[in-house]
């Protein structure tokens, strides 16, 4: 239901004009990662929660497919969840975001820390680098500094807060805090790359937490 109403709220905003579609589609994709992150406590401790867990992602993944491959038209949703409402677009950005999700709740479950940084670093979003980004990066001249910085504190602050806010972990802190910052760095070097037409950031940044989390965070 809450991912529903998010999808909802922002896609009739875009149908009003009163948010721009690009920034509805990146504060649907902060929201919805966020949101999923959040929700996790309610789930139990059995193995089949991760799976029921996984079953909002695993619908708007259809939903994906279903409107990107042109079997049923809904064309404000598309708006709101894509940049240029190119419904095309929906099989790439979009429906890695999900799949990533699926993958997260799945593979690691809410009590992983490299699960944790995954989804947090997947909440990156341009709307800062859009609005306070004149300063290009020197090698790729389509990202911003206070883009790359807003990536890189979003990853390090959410993986922080939800560590220390749920309950599920204990690190040592002495070590992990700077390992933390050190993935969301890297992680964000990686988002800043000329290569978004080669490998979607939406794979990338993910593959890149993924690794250094089990090779760092790992017990």
């Amino acid at each position: 239901m809450g991912a529903y109403s998010l999808v909802f709220t922002f896609d009739n905003l875009t149908q009003r004009n009163l948010i721009q579609q690009s920034l509805s589609r990146k504060l649907v994709q902060i929201l919805s990662g966020l949101l999923f992150m959040a929700s996790s406590p309610i789930f139990s401790e059995a193995t089949s929660a991760r799976y029921f867990a996984s079953f909002v992602p695993f619908v708007n993944c259809l939903r994906l497919l279903i409107n990107g491959l042109s079997l049923a038209t809904d064309e404000g949703w598309v708006k709101s969840v894509t940049c240029e409402g190119d419904r095309a677009e929906l099989l790439r950005g979009p429906l890695y975001y999900v799949l990533i999700l699926i993958f997260c709740a799945v593979v690691f479950w809410h009590d992983s820390p490299p699960g944790v940084i995954l989804v947090a670093m997947m909440c990156i979003a341009d709307i800062v680098g859009r609005r306070f980004g004149s300063w290009k990066l020197p090698h790729n001249l389509r990202k911003s500094w206070a883009g790359s910085i807003s990536v890189f504190l979003c990853g390090f602050l959410i993986s922080i807060g939800y560590f220390t806010g749920m309950g599920y972990f204990e690190l040592d802190w002495s070590v992990s805090l700077g390992r933390v910052a050190l993935i969301s760095l890297l992680a964000t070097a990686v988002e800043s790359l000329p290569t978004n037409e080669l490998v979607d950031d939406n794979i990338s940044v993910p593959a890149v937490s993924i690794f250094l989390s089990l090779l760092t965070l790992s017990p």
